[in-house]
């Protein structure tokens, strides 16, 4: 059986989806997540490092209120405005992942929700 997981300290979702899906075999599906402050409802400051860390407190809080970590996670899809951005956001990401690294797909996109530069989709699963 699937179950809605939704958390007041990542974003709330801004159309008809759910902050993450976890489906009865263990895999937890996050939804892409952009730079929004989930207290103030806006977006981060507009550097791709400072919207980046955003994305990865979001992602961190959806992994914690269903009970799983960064080491968790097996894949991840990076949405970015520009590829010129893709070194920064990667060393952020880097900061995330150190040891158990996920498959991960990386693309420049033409525009993004609310004007951001990044979003992060996350893939994690465990046996439960």
């Amino acid at each position: 059986m699937n179950k809605v997981i939704n958390t007041e300290s990542a974003p709330k979702a801004i159309g008809p989806y759910s902050q993450a899906i976890l489906a009865g075999n263990g895999m937890l599906f996050i939804s892409g997540q952009i730079p929004v402050n989930p207290l103030t409802g806006n977006v981060v400051e507009n550097t791709i490092e400072a919207q980046t860390e955003q994305v990865f407190k979001n992602i961190e809080a959806i992994l914690k209120e269903a009970g799983y970590s960064f080491k968790d996670v097996v894949k991840t899809t990076c949405l970015l405005n520009s590829m010129d951005d893709f070194a920064a956001m990667n060393a952020i990401y880097g900061k995330y992942y150190n040891e158990m690294l996920p498959a991960r797909a990386a693309y420049a996109v033409e525009k993004l929700p609310m004007g951001v530069l990044v979003e992060i989709e996350t893939i994690a699963y465990k046996q439960i």
